[in-house]
């Protein structure tokens, strides 16, 4: 994916046990698997502040409870959900506009100090954000600018871990594989809010200084231990070479000769050749399958968004028995929609690695949730027992296909067999279906705030027409999918 003349990272110098023949494949596939998803966790444990400080920044709501809002200026005016959405669209905007491009960087960079300025960049930015408290800002271009720069920072990010841990993995069991460890995603968002909710109460600011400091130390760890290439350690993923090369194989003049029919890994020289170039832009966009899935995740981002940024404002204002919760109560009774969204990874990556149908399972997941936000919205201020269940279940279903589109259906598509084994093209196809779904990432917030003015049965109308869009994308796709199943049962 970069050039093989790469350094190796410092911790394995620093600490030569690790390396082979010391450690095996197994280990370092392990390992890129659980620093890759450390390290993507604090990028979204760092992007929670927003979402838990919003109910101290807005106006102030009539409740029965006992502290007084009095809010942030600019943020506690009658349009003060207005400027909140704003604020999202700005990082949002930014996120989605650097993704195309940090793809196309990827792909030619150093994926490993990509990834650290990428890091280390949002950790600042996270930290200037919440100065805003002790310096007493309360001009909105502060907020904005910081999110913008802070949105292209944060967009480094996913196109490089998905590429790191393509490159460690074939395509065997990838649904499974991606789905638990896509739950990054939401185990981010968990520690997000509950370290922001746990500081609320000293002040807004720390609930940003503190996430930011955690994405810069992890930082600083990926710096010193991620191994981007099998090949940097010697490695050869001889099962990956078969399956990006499954349809080259009958053809003689190739140099399959070379490959050893197994699954196992050998140890090469590390001056081993790349020879596939990165995929045009263009190129990407044509390739069977992305176009429909990246407008899928369009929606289905728009609405997993949504909640991320504004379920603890929801919560906050919506009384839960008859009573208002408080901040911290409301910020951390929303980490119980990640944990369902944990378990709908996981379990949409079983389902679809069982069925080898990744578009059946994402449009069953879809048209379920349906029904699902309906029940939340209608029961889930009866009592704090359905609130919890029915948010658990929302979170499973939204972010079930989320999780599939953004992970497994991604490396699918980067590693057809279409582009001849080309992996290079792995962030760039990332990029452009995440890049896409960031942008509806992007829009559904910033309508959250106006639609919210109208009432929260108007956003959660716009949610469940975002859900059904999503599906139709899929219905080509899910059709092709039933008749090759049809046709292998003949």
């Amino acid at each position: 994916m970069q050039s093989n003349t790469q350094a190796l990272a410092p911790g394995l110098n620093l600490f030569p046990t690790l390396k082979p023949p010391h450690k095996t494949l197994t280990f370092h596939r392990i390992s890129a698997l659980f620093i890759t998803f450390v390290a993507y966790a604090s990028f979204h444990a760092s992007r929670k502040p927003p979402s838990i400080v919003k109910s101290v920044l807005s106006p102030e709501i009539q409740s029965n409870s006992t502290s007084v809002d009095t809010g942030w200026a600019p943020f506690n005016g009658p349009h003060g959900t207005h400027r909140l959405g704003e604020l999202d669209l700005a990082f949002l905007s930014s996120y989605s506009i650097g993704m195309y491009f940090s793809g196309h960087a990827g792909d030619r960079l150093d994926l490993r100090l990509f990834l650290v300025i990428g890091m280390l960049g949002s950790g600042i930015l996270t930290i200037i954000f919440g100065l805003g408290d002790w310096l007493n800002v309360h001009k909105l271009g502060f907020f904005v600018g910081v999110q913008i720069v802070c949105g292209l920072f944060q967009s480094i990010g996913w196109p490089c871990v998905v590429a790191v841990l393509g490159n460690w993995f074939g395509k065997e069991k990838r649904g499974l594989i991606m789905g638990l460890w896509n739950s990054h995603t939401s185990v981010g968002n968990i520690v997000g809010s509950v370290v922001s909710s746990a500081v609320l109460e000293f002040g807004w600011g720390w609930s940003f200084v503190l996430p930011g400091i955690l994405i810069i130390i992890t930082g600083i760890f990926v710096f010193m231990f991620l191994v981007v290439n099998p090949e940097d350690l010697g490695f050869e993923l001889l099962g990956k070479e078969i399956e990006m090369n499954v349809e080259v194989e009958s053809n003689k003049s190739m140099e399959n000769s070379e490959k050893v029919e197994s699954e196992d890994a050998g140890l090469l020289p590390y001056d081993v050749s790349d020879s596939s170039g990165a995929i045009g832009f263009l190129e990407a966009w044509r390739l069977p399958g992305v176009a429909p899935f990246a407008f899928c995740l369009f929606f289905s981002k728009l609405v997993a968004y949504t909640f991320l940024y504004w379920l603890p404002f929801y919560i906050r204002h919506t009384a839960v028995a008859g009573v208002h919760l408080s901040h911290k109560t409301a910020g951390i009774l929303s980490t119980i929609f990640d944990v369902g969204g944990v378990l709908g990874g996981i379990l949409a990556g079983y389902i679809s690695d069982k069925i080898e149908a990744r578009a059946v399972t994402s449009i069953i997941f879809l048209l379920l949730s349906i029904p699902a936000l309906v029940l939340y919205r209608v029961y889930g201020s009866i009592s704090m027992y359905t609130n919890i269940g029915l948010m658990f279940l929302s979170g499973l279903l939204v972010n079930g296909p989320y999780s599939l589109i953004t992970t497994a259906v991604a490396a699918d598509l980067g590693t057809q067999s279409l582009i001849k084994g080309n992996s290079r093209a792995l962030a760039t196809v990332t990029a452009i279906i995440d890049g896409t779904g960031s942008v509806g990432a992007a829009l559904g917030p910033l309508l959250a705030g106006y639609v919210s003015t109208r009432g929260w049965n108007s956003v959660f109308f716009m949610l469940i027409l975002a859900i059904f869009l999503a599906g139709l994308f899929l219905i080509r796709i899910v059709k092709t999918e039933i008749k090759s199943k049809l046709n292998e049962g003949k």
